[in-house]
């Protein structure tokens, strides 16, 4: 019997694809990869990018590792509350807090809410799960990203300063996020 290798599906988050993200740089290296397309209409809805994850997951065969990022982690959390499809886990880098006052080049929480991305779903996801947060992010404080960690049961990195950890806080490449891939894949799906 030969398994499928897993798949990692790359969610990016509201500014969708950025050529020296550490998302884009992944993807460009991983041999099993596929990446949440840009919504070409309905760009703040969070149904509408739901949707896109649900679409994409619906191509895939085989076991699939999550990679999300920013509002890309609430879309994961959004989409887990809606889809049961099985996944071998997820790696949910900087989650954004939408209690949190954010620079003026971002949505509003209040913006984002009427778009439909609050309330957060914070019951436990069913599959495991690793948050990596920043000591140091201007869209969520640690206290907030400890909280959603706890609620959705998916282990906690602490990455200390790092910023948003995108290419505006001095990140491109992100070596650890292989690691992390690696660990989410070596699970096997109950």
């Amino acid at each position: 019997m030969t398994t499928q290798p897993t798949t990692v599906l790359i969610v990016p988050g509201l500014r969708d694809h950025v050529a020296d993200h550490w998302q884009t740089l992944l993807a460009n290296r991983l041999p099993n990869v596929r990446t949440v397309p840009p919504l070409e209409f309905d760009k703040l809805s969070c149904a509408a990018r739901v949707e896109a994850i649900e679409k994409e997951l619906a191509q895939i065969n085989g076991p699939v590792i999550l990679v999300a990022h920013s509002a890309g982690v609430l879309m994961v959390a959004h989409w887990a509350a809606k889809y049961h499809r099985p996944i071998q886990g997820a790696l949910l880098a900087a989650p954004p807090d939408l209690e949190a006052q954010w620079p003026d080049n971002y949505p509003s929480p209040d913006t984002l809410k009427q778009h439909g991305w609050s309330p957060v779903p914070r019951t436990p996801l069913p599959f495991p799960s690793i948050v990596a947060a920043s000591t140091n992010d201007y869209l969520a404080s640690i206290e907030a990203s400890v909280a959603l960690a706890q609620d959705w049961g998916s282990q906690l990195i602490n990455l200390g300063h790092v910023g948003h950890l995108n290419p505006a806080s001095g990140f491109g490449d992100w070596a650890l996020a292989d690691q992390l891939i690696r660990e989410l894949d070596s699970q096997s799906l109950s």
